[in-house]
């Protein structure tokens, strides 16, 4: 159901050698990357935001218990460009509404002991509620992208793990 082009599906995620403590370590002291050194103050604002919010949900009890407990798909590869992980979402969310503090999906990467890694957030529309013909939905001063397949417009935020193709971008070559 997720807005991904030219995806491929794999049946799991492996997690790369670096330390996700490290990688967390060096995303929080960079801002969230560098990509996010052209970013607005009010952007910004909104991104701290939605890392107070999602905080909790590295946790991943604490996600089910904020309704964001039906996988949605399995672990997202593409063959090039990285990978998104699991999608976790709340159902009831999946509408036409794109509200900063209610996102649609959060991204878990499978951990070789099993646990589940928060590494992003995804806003989903599905085409029923917003055509793929009409203009694409705005967040954070952002397009989101259409997918033609799955049916839904989604736009990702890497929060939680820093994204060497962009904080907005589809995939993650450091997910995989």
């Amino acid at each position: 159901l997720l807005a991904l082009t030219g995806l491929v599906v794999a049946a799991a995620c492996e997690r790369d050698p670096a330390s996700p403590q490290a990688d967390e370590a060096l995303f929080a002291m960079h801002g969230g990357g560098d990509h996010e050194a052209t970013l607005t103050p009010e952007i910004r604002e909104q991104l701290a935001a939605l890392r107070e919010l999602t905080a909790p949900f590295h946790d991943f009890e604490a996600a089910k218990d904020a309704d964001y407990e039906t996988p949605l798909t399995p672990c997202l590869a593409h063959p090039t460009e990285g990978a998104m992980g699991v999608h976790y979402g709340d159902p009831s969310l999946l509408d036409a509404t794109v509200e900063l503090l209610a996102p649609e999906t959060l991204l878990y990467e499978p951990q070789k002991n099993g646990k589940l890694r928060l590494v992003a957030i995804e806003y989903v529309v599905p085409f029923a509620a917003h055509p793929a013909t009409a203009d694409p939905p705005e967040l954070m001063g952002q397009h989101f992208h259409a997918n033609e397949e799955a049916g839904v417009w989604g736009f990702h935020v890497w929060l939680w793990r820093h994204n060497p193709s962009g904080l907005f971008a589809d995939f993650n070559p450091k997910v995989s």
